[in-house]
C-alpha cells in the first residue's frame, strides 16, 4: 500500500472517474435528455458503466494476473466503442456542449490511466500476455492475498452507488417516464 501507484489509483484515478462520471450526468440532466435522446442513450450510459465497473471490480477484489490485465483492456476497447455509438448517436438529437465533450475526455482517458497504472505494478503478467519476460502468464480468478482496506472498498463502493449507479438509473427512468415507457422519444426518430 506504500506503493505511489497504488495511491494514484486509490486516491486520484478513482475519485476522478467518480468526479467526471457525476459531472457528465450533470451535463445530461441540462440537456434534457430524457426529452431529446430519452431511455436509449440512458441505457448505453449504464452499459459503459458495465463495461468499466467489471474490470475495476476485478481489480479492487482480484489478484491481477494476465487474464484480469487481459479484461482490463478488452473492456478498454470495448467501452471506447461503446463511447462513439453514445456520442454518435446523442448528436443526432440534442446538443452535446463543449464542457459535455471535455467531461467525456475524462471518461475516456481515465480507464486508460488506470490500466497503465495496473500494467507498471504487473508489469511481468503484462509481458507473459505476450510470450516475453520471466514469468508464465497467470488465468486465474483467485481473491487478492492482500484484500485492499474494508474502509476504503466499502466508502469507494457507496460513492459508486451514489454518484454514479443512481444518477444514471435516475435518468433512465427519468427517459423512460417521459416518453410513456418508449426508449427513444419522437423528436430522436
Amino acid at each position: 500500500m506504500a506503493d505511489p501507484t497504488i495511491l494514484l489509483l486509490m486516491y486520484f484515478i478513482l475519485p476522478l472517474w467518480l468526479l467526471a462520471g457525476f459531472a457528465d450526468w450533470i451535463c445530461h440532466r441540462a440537456s434534457h435528455i430524457e426529452t431529446a435522446t430519452g431511455a436509449k442513450e440512458s441505457l448505453i450510459h449504464l452499459l459503459m458503466f458495465a463495461e468499466v465497473g467489471i474490470p475495476l471490480l476485478a481489480g479492487i477484489f482480484l489478484e491481477i494476473n494476465a487474464l484480469i490485465i487481459s479484461v482490463m483492456i478488452a473492456a478498454f476497447f470495448v467501452h471506447e466503442a461503446t463511447a462513439l455509438w453514445d456520442v454518435s448517436y446523442a448528436t443526432t438529437a440534442r446538443e452535446v456542449t463543449p464542457i459535455e465533450q471535455h467531461v467525456h475526455s475524462f471518461l475516456e482517458m481515465i480507464p486508460l490511466m488506470a490500466i497503465v497504472c495496473v500494467v507498471s505494478l504487473h508489469w511481468q503478467q503484462f509481458l507473459a500476455l505476450f510470450g516475453l519476460g520471466s514469468q508464465a502468464p497467470r488465468f486465474d480468478l483467485t481473491w487478492k492475498a492482500q484484500p485492499l482496506p474494508i474502509g476504503y472498498v466499502a466508502a469507494l463502493m457507496t460513492m459508486i452507488v451514489i454518484f454514479e449507479f443512481l444518477p444514471y438509473l435516475e435518468e433512465l427512468v427519468r427517459g423512460l417516464v417521459a416518453n410513456r415507457g418508449k426508449l427513444v422519444p419522437p423528436k430522436a426518430k
